[in-house]
């Protein structure tokens, strides 16, 4: 990892489009500039891998780490036993320990991909987890100690609490605590570790705010917060998410084809902005690349799309993706890392319907949405228009794997295994 100069974090924070607000420009600054400081991004332990979505906070973290700081990958082990109620329409499913131990594991894999936690180097990157503090906290020292500096009618102006409230939605006391137990988090990593930054999204400013108020009066330490922008597409769909689920970070969930293929499938207007925030490129070629039209942008598309995946997986499973990708899309073949579902003689019994086919494949949600793609010319059978929505697959139609599409970007294939 390459390492620049100190003074460069807010800069490249702005120029990247990272950065959506901070608390105090100037002091943040200044502490930077100092030397050598900690910060630290939470993330619960809500499912065995991120998403794209916390993509852009896994960034900031690494350029934190580049620009010669220490990034902290705080795990909630603690506070995903409560469930972080921002701007959310319902509660969140309560974990046990076992599941939040499992998430924990499953998301450990990804941050190695981008941060350096093995170096012998004074930003050396550290994971901890808040169930540390939080799971032997006394109830009532916590209230008579912590408690008392939480103002109700504050936390109630709270963007992520009121929306709930003006909907009439309930709000569990158990949500209501994780506020106060983020704060604490912030306040625990200071005293410990010397912390002096948390990061998010810009839903997370309430609790970053009341985590700074809170160091402030029980340490009487100056500590910041700064926020990047809750991203959508240009089209105004949820980053992270694709036509067949959330884009997972960990190769088991989502493999690097397809996760190379979400990021070929970028929108020609996001194209610009999704290389300053995914890649290291230089800002003048994001620019660059982002103004191409016509077919060159499709280039650009493959440029991001190789630029992202290598990061996350390897430069060798990009050019693997790459190479699959243009197999299957310009050539007509099959392709070698492209999702397959293997059948057995027994499951396919005397035949199959190629509609339960194409929803096992992952192509459609439902039969409903099998037939309907089938009604509607979006199917194809390697390669050929798919009308029969009464087709049987047995073994003999397996001889030899079969090429599944739905529509022109998404294709599986089947194979008798």
């Amino acid at each position: 990892m390459t390492y620049h100069p100190k003074s460069d974090f807010i800069a490249t924070m702005i120029e990247r489009g990272f950065l959506a607000d901070c608390t105090d420009y100037q002091g943040l600054d200044e502490a930077l500039i100092s030397g050598c400081k900690p910060a630290y991004i939470g993330f619960d332990a809500t499912a065995r891998s991120l998403h794209v979505g916390s993509l852009i906070q896994i960034m900031m973290l690494r350029w934190f780490q580049k620009t010669g700081h220490q990034p902290i990958t705080l795990m909630g082990g603690g506070t995903t036993k409560v469930g972080d109620p921002s701007f959310r329409a319902d509660e969140r499913p309560l974990l046990g320990p076992e599941q939040i131990d499992e998430n924990i594991a499953g998301i450990k894999k990804v941050f190695s991909a981008y941060i350096d936690y093995d170096s012998d180097a004074e930003n050396k990157a550290l994971m901890l987890n808040n169930a540390e503090w939080l799971d032997d906290l006394n109830y009532l020292d916590f209230l008579r100690d912590i408690g008392r500096h939480f103002s109700v009618n504050r936390m109630l102006s709270f963007e992520s609490v009121k929306s709930r409230l003006d909907r009439e939605q309930s709000l569990s006391f158990l949500e209501f605590n994780y506020m106060i137990l983020q704060a604490y988090d912030f306040l625990e990593l200071n005293r410990r570790y010397g912390c002096v930054l948390q990061m998010g999204g810009s839903d997370q400013w309430g609790n970053i705010v009341n985590g700074i108020d809170l160091t402030r009066r029980v340490l009487d330490h100056e500590i910041y917060g700064l926020t990047s922008p809750l991203l959508t597409t240009s089209d105004g769909k949820k980053m992270g998410k694709s036509q067949d689920g959330a884009v997972w970070l960990n190769a088991e969930m989502r493999s690097p084809y397809e996760f190379w293929q979400f990021w070929r499938n970028t929108t020609d207007a996001d194209v610009g902005r999704f290389l300053k925030l995914y890649t290291e490129l230089p800002v003048e070629e994001c620019n660059r690349l982002g103004a191409l039209q016509g077919a060159e942008i499709n280039e650009a598309k493959i440029r991001l799309a190789n630029e992202v995946t290598t990061l996350l997986h390897g430069a060798e499973a990009a050019a693997k993706a790459e190479a699959t990708a243009r197999e299957v899309f310009e050539k007509g073949g099959v392709g070698g890392d492209l999702p397959t579902l293997t059948l057995s003689a027994a499951e396919l019994g005397d035949g199959m319907s190629i509609v339960q086919v194409i929803v096992k494949s992952g192509l459609a949600k439902s039969g409903k949405e099998a037939k309907r793609l089938i009604a509607e010319n979006g199917a194809k059978l390697d390669d050929a228009p798919l009308t029969d929505a009464g087709l049987m697959i047995d073994a003999g139609a397996l001889s030899s794997p079969i090429k599944l599409s739905a529509g022109k970007k998404r294709h599986a294939l089947v194979q008798l295994g």
